[in-house]
C-alpha cells in the first residue's frame, strides 16, 4: 500500500464529507443520525476528536499515552463523552476545528519518517495504516451523516482501503467477542465500484466471502445489518465472521437493525 496514495485518499474522503456539512443550518447539525443519541454534530465532533488523538499518536507518544489512560478509566463512556463535548460547540466552530485538526494530521502523516510505527488504542500502526484507519472512520461516520440527510453517496475506489482494513481486522473481531480466530486464512473477493475485483487470501481457501465492496464496507463498519447486504459466505467459519466482523477498534456496539424484514407489510 502506497503511503502517499492513502493519505491523499483520506484527504479526498474528508473533503467529500466536508461538502455535505459545510452549508448545513444549525437545525440540520442537530438532526439525529442512525447512531443512537448522536446527531450530525456528534459525528463530526467524533472525527475531530479522533483526528486529535491520531495527531498526538504521531507527534507525542507520551501525550497520547495519557489519552489511552483516560479511555481505560472510562471504557464505556469515553467515546460518547468526546463526541458530546464537541457537539456542544457552535457548528461553525466545530467545523473549523475539524478542518484544522485534519490538516494538522495530514501534515504530520506526510512528514513521518518511513518505517515509523505509532501507538494506538489497538496494535501499533504504520503511517499508511494510521491513514487507512482515519479514512475508514471518516467514510463510516460520513455514511451516518449521509443517512441523516437522506443523501445517497456514490461509491468510490477509496472503498478499497476500508475493505483492506476490514479483512486485516478479522482476528481482532473474534478477540473482541472472546472467540478464538480460525487458523486458516479466508478468501475474500469483492467487486469495486468500477467492476474491478479486489481479492485477499489464498485462491483455494475453503472459507470464502464474496459480494459488492460497498456492502462489505457497510458490514465491517457495522453501518447496515447483514441481512440487508449482498455479502455471501461459503463455509461455517466465514459465515460466523460475517456476523461479528468489524473494522474499527473498541467494542462492537449494537450495530444497525434490519431494515427489510421478510414478510413485513
Amino acid at each position: 500500500m502506497d503511503t502517499v496514495d492513502v493519505i491523499g485518499d483520506l484527504q479526498r474522503e474528508s473533503e467529500e464529507l466536508d461538502s455535505l456539512v459545510s452549508e448545513l443550518t444549525d437545525a440540520q447539525w442537530a438532526l439525529d443520525t442512525p447512531a443512537a443519541g448522536w446527531t450530525i454534530a456528534h459525528q463530526i465532533a467524533h472525527l475531530a476528536w479522533t483526528d486529535r488523538a491520531a495527531f498526538l499518536a504521531v507527534t507525542d507518544a507520551d501525550a497520547f499515552a495519557a489519552e489511552v489512560a483516560k479511555a481505560l478509566a472510562a471504557p464505556d463512556s469515553w467515546v460518547d463523552e468526546g463526541a458530546r463535548e464537541g457537539a456542544a460547540l457552535p457548528p461553525a466552530r466545530l467545523l473549523a476545528e475539524w478542518r484544522t485538526g485534519r490538516h494538522k494530521l495530514d501534515e504530520a502523516l506526510r512528514a513521518a519518517p518511513p518505517g515509523t510505527r505509532f501507538p494506538w488504542y489497538g496494535p501499533p500502526m504504520s503511517t499508511a495504516s494510521m491513514a487507512t484507519g482515519r479514512l475508514m472512520e471518516t467514510w463510516a461516520h460520513g455514511q451516518d451523516v449521509a443517512d441523516a440527510l437522506h443523501v445517497v453517496r456514490a461509491p468510490t475506489d477509496r472503498l478499497r482501503h476500508v475493505v483492506r482494513i476490514g479483512v486485516r481486522a478479522r482476528d481482532f473481531a473474534y478477540a473482541v467477542h472472546g472467540l478464538p480466530a480460525p487458523a486458516e486464512e479466508f478468501r475474500v473477493e469483492v467487486e469495486g465500484p468500477g467492476g474491478q475485483l479486489w481479492t485477499y487470501g489464498p485462491e483455494d481457501a475453503a472459507q470464502r466471502v464474496t459480494g459488492p465492496a460497498l456492502d462489505f464496507c457497510l458490514l465491517v463498519t457495522r453501518r447496515a445489518h447483514r441481512a440487508d447486504l449482498a455479502v455471501r459466505a461459503e463455509g461455517r467459519d466465514a459465515d460466523r465472521w460475517l456476523d461479528i466482523a468489524q473494522a474499527f477498534a473498541g467494542p462492537p456496539g449494537t450495530g444497525r437493525p434490519q431494515r427489510h424484514v421478510q414478510g413485513a407489510e
